[in-house]
Order: structure tokens, then sequence, then C-alpha cells
């Protein structure tokens, strides 16, 4: 299977690749030179512990408005997760900020409808997902969301114009984004714990999967409308 199906979708493979490398550089460069107390695991987690409950809760809401608003790859967020609270309540934190986040995107497109979405989504993302959401099933979905790089939070708004009922939709949003969740929270505790080739190495794998799910969104999809037997939606 070729990974790229022209030039052009391999140069901008390569730009984003590049920009990758170059964000983590400048980002290493910026913590080096300003960044002490961030890379001193104890002392940060020390500072987060200052606002008690309050840590979790600001993290959780950054989960949830990054599925609703999507200026940051929720992965993202996961890291932090597991940089800060360690693998098993970073995975839970930024689980429930996902759920959250799914249910509110679903919800407002319940309420406001078509125009709303479309508003939010870019038009390309609607016309080729918009038919696909519509009419898979619980396993399509399922293994639609748990694929790194293709476009789940906009789905979380697709969704909701369909006859999907609200809590399906979340046990699905759940079950399926939890691997990738899981693997991403884990990478973040080991570069806290300071085992920078176990989180790179893992990192590594979750990189090159969104590259190949963002590149083969419209073979995935295919694939995945075809999934039998469709379970119902209620």
């Amino acid at each position: 299977m070729k990974l790229f199906s022209s030039p052009a979708d391999r140069r901008r493979g390569v730009v984003a690749a590049l920009v990758v490398v170059a964000a983590f550089v400048s980002l290493s460069l910026f913590v080096r030179r300003y960044g002490g107390f961030i890379t001193d695991v104890d002392a940060l987690r020390a500072w987060i512990r200052q606002f008690g409950a309050l840590a979790p809760l600001v993290f959780i809401v950054i989960q949830a408005v990054q599925v609703v608003v999507a200026p940051v790859p929720g992965q993202v967020v996961a890291l932090a997760a597991g940089y800060l609270f360690g693998p098993v309540a970073g995975t839970v934190y930024s689980l429930i900020g996902v759920i959250i986040g799914s249910a509110i995107a679903f919800s407002l497109a319940k309420r406001y409808g078509r125009s709303f979405v479309e508003d939010v989504v870019h038009e390309d993302v609607v016309e080729r997902f918009d038919g696909f959401v519509d009419t898979v099933g619980i396993p399509g979905l399922l293994a639609f969301v748990a694929i790194p790089g293709l476009p789940d939070d906009a789905v979380c708004f697709l969704a909701g114009l369909t006859k999907w009922s609200l809590p399906t939709f979340l046990g699905v949003i759940a079950i399926g984004r939890l691997p990738a969740y899981v693997f991403t929270v884990y990478a973040g505790g080991e570069l806290a714990n300071g085992r920078i080739g176990s989180a790179i190495a893992i990192l590594a794998v979750i990189v090159l999967a969104s590259i190949v799910g963002y590149y083969k969104q419209e073979s995935v999809r295919n694939l995945l409308a075809r999934v039998e037997p469709r379970i119902p939606f209620r």
C-alpha cells in the first residue's frame, strides 16, 4: 500500500514532518533557555498540587475545549496530563475531558442543526464524512475514532445531525479513543520519569499512525462504511 497517493501528498507530508520537527526543536531550545522549572518534574508537580482539586479540573476543561474548538490536538493535552499526573490519573482526566467535549459538540449540533455545523466544520470534511456518519454502524464508527489522524472531533458535530443517541455515541467515543490516549499519556509519564527513549519511541508510533490515517482518510472511510453487521443506533 502506498503511503502517499500523489507527489503533492508526499510534499505535504514532508512539509508537515519538517514543521513538527522544527516546532519540537524550538520548544526544546525555549525550555532549555527559560524553562528550568518545567523540566524539574518534582517542582512542577508540587506547583500543580497547590491548586488542589482545580488542577485536574483545568486539564479536563482544556481537553473538552479542544474537542469543540480544536486549537491543539487532544494528544498534546494528553501528553501533558501524563507528564503531570501519571499514566492512570492522566488517562482518566483526558478521557473525561474528551467525553465532555464530545457531548458538547454533539449536543450543539442537535440543538442548532446543519447550518451551525457547516459554520464550524470545514466544508470539505462535511462533504466527505457527513454521509458516512449518518449510515455507519457502531463497529465502523468505533474503528474510525480509534485510528489517529482522522477528523474525529469534526465527527462529533456530524454525529449530532444523525439518529445516533447521545449515550451510544459517547460510549463509542470513550472506547474508541481510549487506546491512543493510554499510549500518549503513558509517553508523558515516561518523559516525566526521565525515560526519554521509551517516550520518543511511543510518540513516533503515534505520529506515524496519525500521518497514515490523515492521508488515507478516503480509504478508511470507504472501508469502514462497508462494515457489517451494523448494530442498531438505539
